[in-house]
């Protein structure tokens, strides 16, 4: 034990300051309390001479600074030393004795009279007295009186000796020679009680050391003692401890000699155990990167010389998806992050494929920066097993994802597992069912055999097949299919039972709808042609056997093309429901409605086939038919053509019937439809030149037989001659001169209608151009167009391509569309009709008032004319007086809501002068009609546009 040498440390000036503030403090109490006397005592020696408020105050002031100095030195003295050493204590004692002081001085100069020497005498006196006693006890630190002595002496004796009564300057004189000699004599004090307050402090200091070495002495001293004592006890420990370890030597040595016999044994079991599971075991030194691994050949096919460094010869045969992962595990491992690890990857096999191992390793050996130094591990092929969890994992999804119910028994036909089919067929879920036998579940009828049965059949047969009725949970029967297989061990006994079955119910269901879908047609769940064709077989079987008459009905919708293309499919579809209802309302049970396309219904009549009574039936149709249909925000009022095939009358058979019905139809619809026809012998004929006028105007096409002639329009204020319709003919070499009606609809019907239109508005653009360039003057030719052409993408481009080729400027072309066109909802209709407006061709609504008539159309499309229907025009001169007042009211209207939408208006269908006078006193615009001239050919209306001119 060592013990520090005792030397005497030199004071420092920290414990000297510290020391002298301590003492300082002790005795700053006596100094206040002698100023709070003085105070006190000049209440009654300057009471009558000074003002008593101000000397009331100063003695205020005395005693608040007595009490801050008594509260000051209490905090001081219950500071601790480190927080006694700040200096904000000693600013704070000498702030206080700077205040003392000029209260002092503040006395002598403003409360004491200046003048009169035996009032001075007795203030001056007592304050000197107490001034010096403050002085002496403030002179243990220097600061402390000069901070007092300075403003209570130096200052009011200065005041003093520069006053200039009698009495004034000789005690400033005596203030300055008792200040100096107090100054000399606080020093002297000062520093005699600085070397004493040392020499103290160095006395205490030796008296510390002295009984500090006294203390370390009588500790050494048992130190010694007791470590006597203990080595004699080692002693003898060591003696007793080598004696029992020379004994446990020879035990271990013993015990040691069985553990290697012990060993070497487990050792050659383990290799054994090894070479039977194909273990291969490596040893990796990442100094060197050398590695020692058995089993090369049993996992890798390499022979044992062929791998003797891991990252050259092993590394490279990761397969490239899971290099990321095996880093990734080393590196975690390697960073202390888990104590061993296992991982699972694909290597390449010396055979070229790709198999898998499971690595186990861990870190043996480290350096000190904790760096891997060597690694031990195992590595195995577990290719088998991964292929044997694949296929288990693909027959578990397949269990649970077929949508046949599984179910696997034991032999007891207690239930083992469900599969999610299972449960959605029964309503039983697996829970429920888990550990019941299967009977409990499956409520057997009285005709089927019971699982039990079953069970006694499948002794002998390994698989049973059939069709059972089973029963939900909700109580409710089914058909299934089911199927049971059983599961038998190397003994031949059953293990399990596996069954597999199916819901026959929506298949049943399935085949009924398909059964109903192949014989009705889906839409209006009227029969369809197929179940019609057999009705129909069966139906002229029956008449032909019981010599009874049968009739067929063929009703046709009207322009129901037209409403599917302006309304939409959707629209066009409620139409055919609700008439299909309409016809299912008024057709007896007895006979047979069917749908046979879009817009085709037949009727197989086999009661009341009179002729007098298929009239009256025909009739009821068209006028049930005719009622007005409300199908969404639209009205409409739709017709029929119905035409009417007799057996036996006409026809033998019912093809023959099926064909005859549809030429009377086709007849009724030639005729303006909305009627009825029965089938005549004259209707062949019609239909057979249909089909060659179909085929002429093909032709016609091709040989370029069409022409135009154009109708002028007469401008009513200058009566001349402002514009012409365009209007095509066919001159048909065999039927002459074919006007618009008899081909127009079959080249609609057919698609003939866009070439037909792109041809008539070739010629009229060369024929406008002509009379542009050549005169005899300017008109503007309007142009018929079919929706069709419209419906076209490259309509306009088209349009702008023929008015290049034929140099007419766009103004003199004028497109006359109809009301239903501007309601098409098809992209293409509305993109042309804009790209027509920015080329600046006019367009015109033709046959306004007689359409889907809508004002909206007028304010979202660039219409610059309105032409009024002739039907309209024709009935001012003729019909009643009644309806000749609401035609004129009627064209009235339309002129003024035109005018007041900057609209020209044209009249067509003048034949007439009165017409003419009315059409003129109503402002309107433009007329056409034949009162101004039919249609004529080009030549013919340039002379009529010449008298025009000349006029």
């Amino acid at each position: 034990m060592t013990f520090a040498p005792i030397t005497q440390s030199p004071v420092s000036r920290q414990q000297l300051r510290l020391r002298s503030l301590d003492m300082l403090f002790s005795f700053a109490r006596v100094p206040q309390w002698l100023i709070l006397f003085n105070a006190i005592a000049m209440i009654p020696l300057l009471w009558a001479h000074a003002s008593p408020r101000q000397l009331l105050g100063w003695v205020g002031v005395m005693a608040v600074l007595t009490l801050a100095r008594i509260f000051l030195v209490s905090r001081y003295q219950n500071a601790s030393e480190r927080n006694r050493v700040r200096l904000r204590w000693s600013t704070m004692l000498y702030l206080g004795n700077l205040a003392a002081g000029l209260g002092i001085s503040w006395l002598h100069i403003v409360l004491v009279p200046a003048d009169d020497f035996m009032l001075q005498a007795p203030p001056y006196a007592l304050t000197a007295g107490i001034s010096l006693c403050v002085s002496i006890i403030y002179a243990y630190r220097f600061a402390a009186f000069l901070f007092f002595a300075l403003p209570a002496w130096l200052l009011p004796s200065l005041y003093l000796l520069l006053q200039s009564d009698a009495s004034s300057p000789y005690w400033g004189m005596m203030g300055c020679i008792l200040f100096f000699c107090l100054l000399m004599g606080a020093a002297f004090i000062n520093r005699s009680i600085g070397i004493s307050l040392q020499a103290s402090m160095h006395n205490e200091l030796l008296v510390n050391r002295l009984e500090e070495a006294r203390r370390q002495a009588e500790d050494l001293n048992h130190q010694l003692t007791q470590e006597i004592q203990q080595r004699r006890q080692a002693e003898q420990g060591l003696r007793d401890s080598y004696e029992i370890l020379e004994e446990r030597v020879a035990l271990r040595t013993a015990e040691l000699e069985q553990a290697s016999a012990a060993l070497k044994s487990s050792e050659a079991q383990l290799t054994l155990a090894m070479d039977a599971s194909q273990l291969g075991l490596w040893d990796w030194n990442l100094q060197t990167d050398e590695v020692v691994h058995s089993h090369l050949e049993e996992i890798f096919g390499l022979p044992a010389d062929a791998v003797t460094y891991m990252r050259k010869h092993l590394s490279p045969r990761v397969h490239p998806d899971d290099r990321d992962m095996v880093r990734d595990t080393l590196i975690r491992h390697m960073q202390r992050r888990t104590g061993s690890y296992r991982i699972e990857y694909r290597v390449k096999h010396a055979n070229g494929q790709w198999i898998w191992v499971e690595d186990s390793g861990k870190a043996v050996e480290r350096d000190e920066a904790g760096r891997v130094l060597r690694m031990i591990g195992t590595r195995r092929d577990i290719s088998a097993r991964k292929l044997q969890d694949e296929q288990a994992q693909l027959a578990a999804t397949v269990f649970e994802a077929t949508a046949e119910g599984i179910f696997i028994l034991d032999p007891e036909l207690r239930i083992l597992t469900v599969n999610n089919a299972f449960s959605a067929i029964t309503g039983f879920a697996a829970e429920d069912v888990l550990g019941l036998p299967i009977a409990d579940t499956n409520k057997t009828t009285k005709n089927q055999l019971s699982f039990k049965e079953l069970r006694d059949i499948l002794q002998n047969n390994d698989r049973w097949e059939g069709e059972r009725i089973s029963q939900r949970r909700s109580g409710e029967l089914y058909p299934q299919w089911l199927q049971v297989t059983v599961v038998r061990n190397v003994n031949g006994g059953v293990t399990h039972y596996v069954g597999f079955f199916a819901d026959l119910s929506v298949r049943r269901q399935t085949e009924e709808q398909l059964q109903y879908l192949s014989s009705h047609d889906s839409l209006t769940e009227l029969a369809n042609r197929s179940m019609f064709t057999q009705r129909l077989q069966e139906s002229t079987a029956r008449a032909r056997q019981q010599s009874h008459q049968l009739a067929l009905m063929h009703v046709d919708l009207d322009r129901f093309k037209h409403i599917n293309d302006t309304l939409g499919h959707a629209v066009a579809d409620e139409l055919l429901r609700q008439i299909a209802l309409r016809l299912r309302e008024i057709t007896p049970e007895s006979d047979m409605l069917a749908r046979l396309s879009a817009d085709e219904f037949v009727i197989i009549v086999e009661q009341d086939t009179a002729r007098d009574r298929l009239e009256h039936r025909a009739g009821l149709i068209l006028d049930f038919l005719r009622l007005p249909l409300i199908i969404g925000e639209h009205e409409l009022v739709v017709t029929a053509s119905i035409g009417i095939s007799e057996f036996p009358h006409s026809a033998r058979d019912s093809l023959v019937l099926i064909t005859q019905a549809n030429q009377a139809m086709q007849h009724a619809k030639h005729l303006g439809g909305n009627s009825f026809q029965f089938f005549t012998e004259q209707l062949p004929g019609y239909s057979l030149e249909r089909l060659q006028l179909e085929n002429q105007l093909r032709k016609a096409l091709e040989e370029d037989q069409l022409i135009v002639h154009y109708q002028p329009k007469l401008h009513l204020a200058s009566d001349r001659i402002r514009g012409a319709e365009a209007l095509v003919r066919w001159q048909h070499p065999e039927q002459g001169m074919l006007l618009p009606g008899s081909f127009i609809e079959m080249a609609e019907e057919t698609g003939m209608i866009v070439a037909l239109g792109e041809a008539v508005l070739t010629k009229a653009c060369v024929q406008a151009s002509e009379w542009y360039h050549q005169g005899p003057a300017p008109i503007c030719v309007a142009v018929n167009l079919s929706v069709q052409q419209l419906r076209q993408s490259n309509f306009a481009a088209r349009v702008e391509q023929i008015l290049l080729d034929t140099r007419l400027p766009a103004s003199m072309l004028e497109f006359e569309l109809t009301e239903s066109m501007l309601l098409e909802h098809v992209d293409a209709v509305s993109t042309n009709i804009a790209r027509l407006q920015q080329m600046g061709i006019r367009l015109a609504i033709d046959d306004f008032g007689t359409g889907y008539s809508s004002l909206a159309y007028l304010k979202r499309f660039p219409i610059s004319t309105l032409k009024i229907d002739r039907a309209f025009i024709g009935e001012l001169g003729e019909g009643t007086p009644g309806a000749r007042n609401q035609d004129a009211a009627i064209i009235r209207a339309i002129i003024a809501m035109a005018h007041s939408l900057d609209l020209v208006v044209v009249a067509e269908g003048v034949e007439h002068d009165g017409q003419l006078e009315f059409l003129k006193e109503n402002l309107c615009d433009e007329v056409q009609g034949y009162l101004i001239s039919r249609p004529v050919a080009g030549a013919e209306f340039t002379e009529l546009l010449s008298e025009s001119s000349e006029a």
